[in-house]
């Protein structure tokens, strides 16, 4: 990025005069000389990339390369980040969980615009609930991110994938903006979407949305049965969804500023349950239903002291109901009710340019109702303070904190469990070894502490209230690397992050759509490298190319018990290999996108033996996209995308069909 800077001539010869002239010769010295001496000053810099900077591991991905990919959803988008793995059971449907460098999906907290988003009962958020329409920006950072003014979640949670939503834009002179957008495509998908936004006043904006979608969610897929091969139609696989979003963005006299949140979510869908040869019934569905509101206020008392502070209330519903002749009266209802109360408040100190403070405190109550005979109805108190300082020395960044937890349990019926306390360290190093090249090495350290969930705990089939914490330690050493190496490359970014993570007490879901199945695994060793290639190439005066990949090799282990079967085994539905790429053409006419994802065999349980075994699978798709302006203010974005154009038939939970080929077209309208 070039920056130019033109010196007043006088002011700056001016003040060279006071530090290296004496004053005799000041006053003798002509006018007209000064204005001869300095001409224009041209400073030149690169701006260097935040991912490349950053002092933990992070991966970011803006609005304009999710759209030119034909990215629909959350889950369809973090499967691009390197050491990601997402459990999709299938469907447009199907529940979608996020794990970072197989710690688990609880250990990854999901931010919506800055405010975790909660679920006490399984621990574990389907981003498959998000669409992309919205999203502005989506980010995974290891450890924690940059940003100090966090609430003290994000510094408890073992990694961070976080949504910004767009907020209004107007152009001058305009007042409001409005947006809509058609979707349709295989299997029934249909989805209609609707935004406006408007100013009121100079300091005042709101912005209300939109958007419904539905799909039968009907796809053939192929069963193997020896050396018989058939094709079958996934059943039962439908979902209806509504969202709904209001938003108001409110700047005060004092330049505070205030973003508060209403959101609402509700879907119906069909849960198709695993493949069983000769039974192709499937009879599960699960209503689920999510409101919050949420209200975030920054305010910069001066160049020395920040606040933010966030108060949030999500309320939760789910109903399960499965129709079967092994239930009494044939079916089986399970309904819950979840409700959180949430507050943080963050305070940044910057004594000084080299030096900022946070400290950080999270208060939240949490409830679960259900209509589980003896149910326990608990209610959990939940306590974090973090304090984390950065520090600056010359061409070195230190950061250090620490999480304080604490939480204890209130039940109507049963037993407790004890009261959970830990204090939890991290130390960060980034280091610049050449103020000339924008290359850095880094280091992380850090601990983090899971509580076990309500369903952990008391539900009724698999509860254990004895269930112990987990205990994780990660270690993280990385290169990162932004460079020029032609003029025809406008960016080319590199990382490269080897690490090793320890779990004590491993708490694991293996797969079951509704019914997560837990136990404490012991302790699992997980090392791995993840790198990352971002580049940008400009072909001539009018074409330009971006370039994006990832790898990850992986070795998550079990050495709990030296005796064994499973012992040193890869842990279930964790590939040793896995990435992706991308390549994204511009140009004056389309734009055409391509992505090719990749992920290599996989055990299913415990012990790696072939009859366990899932195999690998690629994924390719196609994007071609063009937008239409005209009149200063109206713009047409249309888009077809060709999803899984090979038609590969794979599974990423076993007995769980992906499905094959697939299309989709797009229109979306501002004006």
């Amino acid at each position: 990025m070039k920056r130019r800077y033109q010196c007043n001539v006088l002011c700056g010869m001016a003040l060279g005069c006071l530090l290296h002239v004496p004053s005799s010769l000041w006053a003798e010295l002509p006018v007209d000389t000064l204005d001869n001496v300095i001409g224009e000053v041209t400073v030149e810099a690169r701006r260097v990339s935040a991912v490349v900077s950053a002092l933990q591991p992070e991966q970011r991905m803006e609005r304009g390369e999710m759209e030119a990919l034909g990215l629909h959803g959350v889950a369809d988008a973090v499967k691009r980040f390197a050491g990601t793995t997402v459990r999709d059971y299938g469907g447009i449907g199907g529940l979608k969980t996020v794990s970072v460098r197989s710690l688990g999906a609880a250990h990854t907290a999901v931010s919506y615009d800055g405010v975790t988003v909660s679920n006490c009962q399984a621990g574990q958020i389907d981003v498959g609930r998000f669409s992309l329409d919205n999203v502005e920006a989506l980010s995974l950072a290891v450890g924690q991110q940059s940003d100090l003014l966090q609430p003290a979640r994000a510094y408890a949670s073992a990694a961070m994938l976080d949504i910004r939503t767009r907020q209004p834009q107007f152009a001058e002179g305009r007042k409001d903006v409005w947006q809509v957008k058609l979707s349709g495509g295989s299997f029934g998908y249909f989805a209609p979407s609707f935004r406006y936004a408007r100013r009121l006043g100079g300091h005042t904006s709101v912005m209300v949305e939109g958007d419904y979608m539905r799909a039968d969610g009907i796809y053939p897929f192929e069963l193997k049965n020896g050396r018989q091969t058939t094709t079958e139609h996934r059943r039962n696989s439908d979902i209806c969804t509504w969202h709904a979003e209001g938003n108001l963005y409110h700047t005060f006299a004092d330049s505070s500023r205030l973003a508060a949140k209403c959101y609402f979510y509700r879907s119906e869908r069909g849960l198709p349950g695993a493949v069983i040869l000769y039974n192709p019934t499937a009879n599960e569905r699960l209503w689920d239903e999510n409101f919050f509101t949420q209200f975030t206020y920054d305010k910069c008392f001066s160049p020395t002291w920040q606040l933010r502070a966030s108060v949030k209330y999500n309320h939760a519903w789910n109903r399960y109901e499965d129709t079967n002749v092994k239930y009494e009266g044939g079916l089986q209802r399970d309904v819950h009710r979840q409700d959180e109360y949430y507050l943080s408040a963050t305070v940044l100190w910057k004594p000084s340019p080299t030096l900022s403070v946070a400290l950080a405190q999270d208060g939240a109550v949490n409830t679960l109702l259900n209509n589980i005979d003896d149910r326990p109805n608990p209610k959990r108190l939940t306590s974090l303070t973090a304090l984390n300082a950065v520090c600056h020395l010359g061409n070195v960044r230190l950061s250090a904190g620490a999480v304080a937890t604490f939480t204890t349990d209130e039940v109507e019926r049963g037993e407790a469990p004890a009261d959970r306390k830990k204090l939890s360290p991290m130390l960060a190093l980034n280091w610049r070894p050449w103020s000339s090249e924008a290359f850095y090495l880094r280091a992380l350290y850090k601990n983090t502490f899971r509580v076990p969930t309500f369903s952990d705990l008391y539900y009724r089939r698999s509860g254990n209230t004895a269930l112990k914490p987990e205990d994780a330690q990660e270690l993280n050493l990385g290169l990162t690397w932004s460079l020029r190496p032609f003029a025809s490359v406008e960016e080319l970014n590199l990382t490269v992050d080897g690490y090793y993570n320890k779990v004590e007490d491993k708490i694991v879901a293996f797969p079951s759509v509704y019914v997560w199945r837990m136990r404490n695994y012991g302790e699992v060793e997980i090392g791995g490298v993840d790198a990352t290639l971002a580049a940008t190439v400009r072909i001539g005066r009018q074409l330009k190319l971006h370039i994006n990949g990832s790898y990850t090799w992986q070795r998550a282990v079990d050495v709990t018990d030296s005796g064994a079967k499973n012992y040193k085994d890869q842990l279930p539905y964790t590939p040793r290999h896995s990435g992706n790429g991308s390549l994204l053409l511009e140009t004056p006419w389309l734009h055409v996108g391509y992505t090719v994802m990749a992920v290599g065999k996989r055990y299913f349980l415990e012990q790696n033996m072939a009859a366990n075994e899932v195999p690998s699978y690629l994924e390719h798709s196609l994007t071609l996209s063009h937008t239409f302006r005209w009149g200063g203010r109206h713009s047409l974005r249309v888009q077809g995308e060709l999803v899984n154009l090979t038609d590969e038939q794979y599974e990423v939970i076993k007995y769980y069909p992906m499905a094959g080929r697939s299309w989709r077209v797009s229109g979306s309208w501002e004006f």
